[in-house]
């Protein structure tokens, strides 16, 4: 297998930039997750890593060999498709062993690579079907078969399993790390859900406007996001956001919020943030780190608010409740026991050794250490 490095990397269409300035390492069996929303430049990034999409500027290296002006078939990389891109008037076998027969390879290497690929994604008893036979976990099974047959240096996934339905996209992102588990690959996969993301990748590159926004592991990307769009794009739900005012008054930081304030633990307070003594900020704080008063012991009454309940959404083992705290809109995600109805109070205790603090103009995290 092989490292990929991407070295000052643009794409531009016309005069639109899509890709900005960009370098980022791949490391040598490393499974990497580009993340971010539609239209962020991931998927853009995948296709010049591919060679399916020219370089603006910038250098791509794959092991160590620079392929900027290399065809994708000689990168000796292997692609997976959202769609699968399967051919259908031939039989799985004949697909996984197309790009085989393509290479010239022998009969006896590609039947062995072939059975071998399929042991090991469990479709050994569909080889003699066509893929309109097959269901849509199955199809992207052979998808993923046709790229392990290759035995390529690099993996490139592009929103694989988006076609399908929830329950088997589980079961297939399992598989899928299982996978790279086994064949000890590098793998460069892209998804918009950070869901998958976290629970399959190494690293994540989270992306936005065409740029990394942080590259880091996924509790790292959750404890200690770097700005705002990190904060709010990674977590499920997503992290709560609240303009307030930081305020140092009698030895105590806190943040002052209409009517009511939360106190800050003093190990919260940066050095970066005393300069914000006074000024306006963004109090970003998780649903997970919002409890209810009376299920929490030793908490300082300084950081308990009454809130009022508009939305109780049961979960089975939890419940996410989005309530309102004077004008404020809050998530909170309680015990499944947790069962006040619509407009009922609720006090609530905010967790502030959990919260985070950012820049109300540059949205940078100045609650980082």
């Amino acid at each position: 297998m092989a490292n990929v490095v991407l070295e000052n990397i643009s794409k531009k269409y016309g005069d639109t930039l899509v890709v900005d300035n960009q370098s980022l390492e791949i490391k040598d069996k490393e499974f990497l997750i580009l993340v971010g929303p539609s239209g962020c430049g991931k998927s853009t990034t995948l296709r010049m890593i591919a060679g399916l999409e020219e370089i603006s500027e910038g250098n791509i290296y794959i092991d160590g060999r620079i392929v900027n002006d290399v065809q994708p078939k000689d990168r000796d990389i292997a692609m997976v498709f959202q769609n699968y891109a399967l051919y259908p008037h031939m039989k799985i076998y004949d697909n996984l062993a197309f790009a085989l027969k393509l290479r010239k390879y022998s009969k006896a290497e590609i039947d062995e690579r072939v059975k071998v690929a399929a042991k090991m994604l469990s479709i050994e008893e569909y080889l003699n079907r066509k893929p309109a036979q097959l269901s849509g976990g199955q199809r992207q099974r052979v998808a993923l078969g046709r790229a392990i047959v290759r035995e390529p240096k690099v993996f490139l996934m592009d929103e694989p399993l988006s076609n399908l339905d929830a329950k088997l996209r589980v079961q297939m992102r399992t598989e899928i790390k299982m996978l790279h588990e086994r064949l000890k690959a590098t793998m460069i996969y892209v998804t918009h859900d950070q869901t998958e993301a976290m629970t399959m990748g190494d690293r994540l590159a989270v992306m936005k406007d065409g740029i990394f926004q942080q590259v880091d592991t996924p509790l790292e990307l959750y404890n200690r996001p770097v700005n705002k769009f990190v904060a709010g794009f990674i977590g499920s739900p997503h992290m709560n956001f609240v303009e307030s005012l930081l305020v140092f008054d009698q030895g105590e930081w806190s943040l002052n919020i209409d009517e009511f304030k939360l106190v800050l633990d003093q190990d919260k307070v940066t050095e970066k943030m005393k300069s914000f003594s006074n000024k306006r900020v963004i109090m970003g704080i998780r649903p997970e780190d919002i409890h209810e008063s009376r299920r929490v012991q030793n908490q300082s009454l300084g950081n308990r608010v009454m809130a009022r309940v508009e939305v109780t959404e049961p979960m089975g083992s939890e419940t996410f409740v989005s309530l309102r705290v004077n004008d404020k809109k809050v998530l909170a995600k309680l015990t499944s026991e947790f069962n006040a109805a619509h407009g009922e109070p609720c006090e609530l205790s905010f967790d502030m050794s959990k919260c985070h603090i950012f820049d109300l103009e540059t949205e940078e995290n100045i609650s980082l250490r």
